[in-house]
């Protein structure tokens, strides 16, 4: 299996990383921002924001420092990987 399909069977395999990727492509975000836009939990979008950010699917574009409105956006594959995913119909 090809890395991009890898990292498409990831993000599929969870409604709340869909979710994330579903926001993040409308532009950047905060977790709460993100929850509040898909009605999930808090937590769990942060879980799947931490997790996305280990296979680079997603990026924290203000400084690691920063502690609150931490603000997240689409990595070129994230970008890459939304497409494919919403190209094949697996967003649903």
């Amino acid at each position: 299996m090809s890395p991009e399909w890898d990292a498409i069977g990831f993000v599929i395999s969870s409604k709340y990383r869909l979710a994330v990727l579903g926001v993040l492509d409308e532009g950047p975000a905060t977790t709460t921002e993100i929850a509040d836009a898909e009605e999930l939990s808090p937590s769990h979008i942060s879980r799947a924001l931490r997790r996305l950010r280990t296979r680079s699917i997603v990026e924290l574009v203000v400084p690691e420092e920063q502690r609150k409105n931490r603000r997240y956006d689409l990595t070129d594959e994230g970008e890459r990987v939304w497409e494919k995913i919403q190209t094949a119909g697996l967003a649903e």
